[in-house]
């Protein structure tokens, strides 16, 4: 865990607001020219995942804020957590 301050948190929350409004911008000027016409069922299905789609790259986005590497450290990405020494 970082013990300073970095500049790659709140630059990282600009970027993130600034990249989901540009992706929520596109979605609501081109997605209804080309599913408008589509049954209401399958737009609702499309809305959904295209809503759900921002999330996929959030994780490795979070992970860069918080420790400057793309990809989790090595005992983040077996899922355990590293070794305790109880005899101290």
């Amino acid at each position: 865990m970082r013990t300073e301050p970095t500049a790659r948190i709140p630059l990282g929350i600009l970027a993130l607001l600034v990249a989901l409004g540009a992706y929520a911008l596109v979605i609501a000027r081109y997605a209804p020219g080309l599913i408008g016409a589509w049954p209401t069922l399958l737009q609702t299905i499309v809305y959904l995942a295209l809503g759900i789609a921002w999330l996929l790259p959030l994780k490795r986005f979070l992970i860069w804020m918080e420790t400057g590497r793309w990809s989790a450290p090595a005992a983040t990405q077996q899922g355990g957590s590293e070794p305790r020494n109880d005899h101290e």
